[in-house]
């Protein structure tokens, strides 16, 4: 991969470029609730059968589209579309933004831990989609994901 690669226009990167750009917080794996009145999005603790909770990565990653069909495949055209509802943490919606990443982001840091021990991973708080209703995920809404 090029150096610093993720300070390059989102649409320069190659594949292995984009895909090294997630963080590995999890974040974008937990259901979210958008309220059709207000148009507001409500992040919740309730996250997909398929992330592992203490790593934050995704358990079948390669064939997650045979166990949750409507999985977003993130690219540089999709996130146009779909950076509102990313946590305002996401590398990709920050340089979508042109914003640089946090210094816990692994490439900065060089760490993949680091995104853990700053916080801004959902390690060990989440609850599978597999043992809460869809009419309770109400009863665990976060107020602040950042």
């Amino acid at each position: 991969m090029r150096e610093r690669f993720w300070e390059l226009p989102l649409a320069r990167l190659d594949k292995q470029e984009w895909e090294a750009l997630c963080d590995g917080c999890g974040k974008c794996c937990l259901n979210k609730i958008e309220y059709e009145d207000t148009g507001e999005l409500a992040f919740t603790r309730v996250a997909c059968r398929l992330l592992d909770g203490q790593t934050c990565q995704c358990s079948s990653y390669h064939n997650r589209h045979d166990f949750v069909p409507d999985c977003v495949v993130l690219t540089p055209r999709k996130l146009k579309e779909i950076a509102w509802w990313l946590p305002s943490t996401c590398a990709y919606r920050l340089r979508a933004e042109g914003k640089p990443l946090y210094d816990w982001h692994y490439l900065i840091s060089g760490d993949r831990e680091s995104v853990h021990r700053a916080g801004a991973s959902v390690r060990g708080w989440t609850v599978s989609e597999l043992s809460v209703t869809e009419d309770d995920w109400d009863e665990h809404i976060i107020e602040d994901l950042s």
